[in-house]
């Protein structure tokens, strides 16, 4: 039976990626770190390993593995994290890949994002050949994604077969931190969105997300990326969605840009440094003034990738918020 080593199995998209290779036979090695919560793998039949990104006997712990799906990365937008998102989305990155290859790992699926692609002008849709410079990306997150990509790249140019795939917004049930998309659902579910902001995203069912990695593992072109993606809506429009699941009345107003900016440059920079926890990351605030839309089409084509419908996701992870207890 084929083995695959993951990382970040215990997050969102990763503990989806991991049920489904259980479900289509494969054999799981997951990379966990001491202080994780093993909740999205329990009851699984998956050989968990204890390890950092940067350990030096990685490759060792991938020993009789055949694939890796490196979906591990961490994920903040407070400007206080900056040096650990370069150390475990950059470097970490650099050492998994090393690993993989001193292991005799076949090929490869990185977990990039659409972060790392940035965004188009005033909302245009972009597809992978789009990129926005380094500086023209918001936040460390982001450019940490775009650093770790790059260097997944250049390990599949200089002969490591790597597929790179990147993930929208993914939406569904075992969103257990949450992620972004799942807070906003949580928001809403709590009655805490009175108003909005005048945005958009990608929007996927994780599910196909998870299917998107096994299919680039499977069809993927080593050196390519490939945008899982789905549907490009307003804020307002999920949140007109959620409403007609949910019954709760959506916001009506929009919340001038310049407000929550001010209410997160007050938060980072006076209130955090007097040891107040800030409530609102700056660069969130600032992502959120331009749409983030992305075209889907070449992953649909080449790989196959699924677009379910979102209704069916949203209310998967609105059941599951619920009955988690997220939702007093």
């Amino acid at each position: 039976m084929t083995q695959i080593f993951v990382t970040g199995g215990t997050g969102f998209i990763g503990s989806h990626v991991v049920r489904l290779l259980l479900r289509e036979g494969y054999k799981v090695k997951a990379l966990v770190r001491p202080s994780s919560n093993l909740d999205n793998l329990k009851g699984l039949e998956v050989e968990i390993v204890k390890g950092d990104l940067n350990d030096s006997h990685l490759w060792q712990q991938m020993h009789g593995c055949r694939y890796l799906f490196h979906i591990a990365a961490h994920y903040s937008l407070w400007q206080k994290d900056k040096e650990l998102l370069y150390r475990h989305n950059v470097v970490g990155t650099r050492n998994v890949l090393a690993s993989a290859q001193q292991a005799g790992i076949e090929r490869t699926v990185y977990t990039s994002s659409v972060a790392a692609i940035g965004v188009g002008t005033s909302g245009t849709v972009v597809d992978e050949t789009y990129q926005s410079p380094l500086e023209k990306l918001v936040g460390d997150y982001k450019k940490s994604k775009f650093l770790a990509e790059q260097a997944a790249i250049a390990a599949a140019n200089a002969g490591q077969e790597i597929v790179v795939v990147n993930p929208s917004s993914p939406i569904g049930p075992l969103d257990i931190k949450p992620t972004p998309t799942g807070d906003i659902i949580l928001r809403f579910l709590k009655r805490q969105m009175p108003v909005y902001v005048d945005t958009g995203l990608n929007f996927i069912d994780v599910r196909d997300v998870a299917w998107g990695h096994l299919l680039a593992l499977q069809k993927g072109k080593s050196g390519d990326r490939y945008i899982l993606g789905h549907q490009n809506l307003t804020l307002k429009q999920l949140l007109d969605q959620l409403a007609q699941i949910t019954g709760i009345p959506a916001p009506q107003s929009t919340v001038p840009a310049w407000l929550p900016l001010s209410v997160a440059w007050v938060d980072e920079k006076i209130l955090a440094p007097l040891g107040k926890s800030p409530s609102v990351p700056l660069d969130g605030v600032r992502m959120s003034q331009q749409p983030m839309y992305y075209d889907p089409s070449k992953a649909v084509r080449e790989l196959g990738l699924p677009q379910s419908d979102l209704t069916t996701a949203l209310q998967d992870a609105v059941n599951w918020f619920v009955s988690e207890g997220y939702v007093k």
